[in-house]
């Protein structure tokens, strides 16, 4: 068990929001992306395999060849401020933390957390522990559920609760892939773009891939993306052939679900199509898969396919519709928390009691 932080009777507990997203490398380097890949493809709702068998492929090829092909890829993305991952969700953290200050309790601790690396899920829940949080919302930074990004979040936060003595509650956001305040902020943001800088011929709407298999063994992911795909294209009053709801990232041999975001862009392009614009609504935030395998790749893929103009449209990022989007559903999560809260003068008398019948202070 890990040691608990002291306690002082007849002190407030706080209430806490860890939003959590899956990580990214410490560094853009060889040595960074092997520790990160290690502890990424060993987790097994991530890849589901024979661990005997994977670990022989994980340790004996993909180690030995990955690392250095991945840090060059991040060498393209990363900024003066580091991964864009993480310094989009510090800043989405910081910004929801001050709305929350405004609408509700300054009581409130918000803080981030990343599935793989750092900071880690353990190190935040640990120091929300020492601040005085002893009930914890999880929020998941994945709009739509798959065993493998919120599943992963979840074994992450119960892995840490069984080496506690002393458990806050606990409350976890499953999904929001269809909340009216997403869909909003996602139109919006897709409004605001074309506003600058004009339509295109076709909205390719690309998610992330996963295995088919998945889908056949009951995750629910294929189908909320499919809804907030269709949601978004209603909420932009788009015409069926206007839009494309499409999946990326493949890896392996295996079937994933499609289409394919490369070969749609490949068929766009050998069909000549004047202009594409792609935006990625599973991402909340830009990183690696955004900025260099749609906004670099995929543009590559579609002009050199004989197409025309190619705009990534930004994930959500900062976005104030956003924001507040996530404010709103930390508010629902938290209903009929805040009322079991302690006044400090109830708090007060409750810790002259407690020494009057002998506790330490």
């Amino acid at each position: 068990m890990l040691p608990e932080p002291a306690y002082r009777h007849g002190s407030v507990g706080k209430i806490g929001v860890l939003m959590i997203n899956l990580g990214t490398p410490d560094a853009p380097t060889a040595k960074a992306l092997r520790a990160y890949l290690k502890q990424f493809l060993s987790e097994p709702r991530i890849v589901e395999f024979p661990r005997w068998l994977w670990w022989f492929i994980l340790n004996g090829i993909i180690l030995n060849v990955r690392p250095a092909k991945s840090a060059k890829k991040y060498e393209q993305i990363w900024t003066s401020e580091g991964s864009p991952l993480r310094v989009h969700t510090a800043r989405q953290t910081a910004l929801v933390a001050a709305l929350l200050e405004q609408q509700a309790d300054s009581s409130l601790v918000v803080e981030y957390a990343m599935i793989i690396g750092n900071p880690s899920i353990a190190e935040k829940l640990q120091q929300m522990k020492v601040q005085g949080c002893d009930r914890i919302l999880v929020l998941p930074l994945f709009p739509q559920y798959a065993a493998s990004s919120t599943g992963c979040v979840l074994d992450g936060v119960f892995s840490e609760l069984r080496k506690m003595r002393n458990i806050p509650d606990i409350r976890t956001v499953r999904h929001y892939h269809d909340d009216p305040g997403y869909i909003a902020a996602l139109a919006q943001n897709v409004r605001d773009y074309w506003e600058k800088h004009g339509q295109p011929d076709k909205l390719i709407i690309s998610f992330h891939g996963v295995p088919r298999k998945t889908l056949e063994m009951g995750d629910p992911y294929h189908c909320e993306c499919q809804k907030t795909g269709r949601l978004l294209a209603e909420a932009l009053e788009l015409a069926d052939d206007r839009y494309q709801i499409c999946f990326q990232s493949r890896f392996g041999f295996a079937q994933w679900l499609g289409p394919y975001t490369a070969e749609i862009l490949a068929e766009l392009g050998k069909q000549k199509t004047g202009r594409v614009d792609v935006v990625c609504p599973g991402f909340v935030s830009d990183c690696l898969e955004t900025l260099e395998e749609i906004a670099l790749e995929g543009k590559a893929i579609f002009t050199e396919a004989g197409g025309g103009e190619f705009h990534y449209i930004p994930s959500l990022n900062e976005h104030p519709l956003w924001i507040e989007a996530i404010g709103n559903i930390i508010q629902t999560h938290l209903t009929g928390w805040a009322d079991r809260r302690l006044s400090e003068e109830a708090a007060e008398r409750s810790r002259k009691r407690a020494l009057a019948l002998g506790a330490r202070e």
